[in-house]
């Protein structure tokens, strides 16, 4: 079944999200797989793909009780009408355990693992003077993590518990999402407060993509 490329894939992301920070959120997991794929030996282009995709839905159909249309009901329904790749529509299922459907590869627990965890990494990043993602750090991340007001609806737990099904320890596990993140710092607009180059959302992964 055909994996989109990741201009076409960029493309229906912009098509369906016009939140800048649901594309940024978008992007920092789509990072973090690709570098998980590399790690693993796994397909990078599948793994990034999945992971830029996987909330596609969410701007328009957010309510995710909506049992027709709720978030990710319609974006599978559409990647299945595209006849994408049955393993990136698994994983989509597989990150809503309202679904019922059980993760069963290693890019279902992936995507679980990394998705939260980016969202508090990159407010960790928001809140530095710099504005700089190259200036956070495991320690100033685990800081923030025991601070249960900060980033209130990211569940800790969940984290944890997904990263020991992806069969990682937490601390390595958010030094090597930080890491995939840093290299993407300017397109999630974490590239330092002074930083005033131009740069569309997706435009240097764009570039870095074969």
């Amino acid at each position: 079944m055909p994996l989109p490329s990741r201009e076409e894939a960029w493309n229906l992301l912009c098509q369906w999200v016009q939140s800048d920070s649901l594309r940024k959120h978008m992007l920092a997991v789509e990072a973090a797989l690709r570098a998980y794929a590399r790690k693993y030996g796994e397909d990078e282009d599948l793994w990034g793909i999945t992971g830029l995709l996987h909330d596609l839905d969410f701007e328009r159909y957010p309510d995710m009780d909506d049992p027709v249309n709720g978030h990710p009901r319609t974006a599978l329904r559409l990647f299945r009408e595209l006849d994408f790749p049955p393993e990136l529509i698994h994983a989509v299922e597989g990150h809503a355990p309202y679904l019922g459907v059980p993760r069963a590869t290693r890019l279902d627990s992936a995507l679980v693992a990394v998705d939260e965890l980016t969202g508090l990494i990159m407010a960790v990043g928001y809140v530095r003077p710099t504005k700089d993602l190259r200036d956070v750090t495991v320690k100033s991340v685990r800081k923030k993590w025991k601070d249960k007001a900060f980033a209130a609806a990211i569940n800790r737990h969940e984290i944890e518990a997904f990263t020991a099904e992806l069969g990682e320890d937490l601390d390595e596990h958010i030094g090597f999402v930080l890491a995939a993140l840093q290299g993407i710092a300017a397109d999630l607009g974490l590239a330092g407060a002074d930083d005033s180059a131009p740069q569309s959302p997706g435009a240097a992964a764009e570039a870095r993509a074969p």
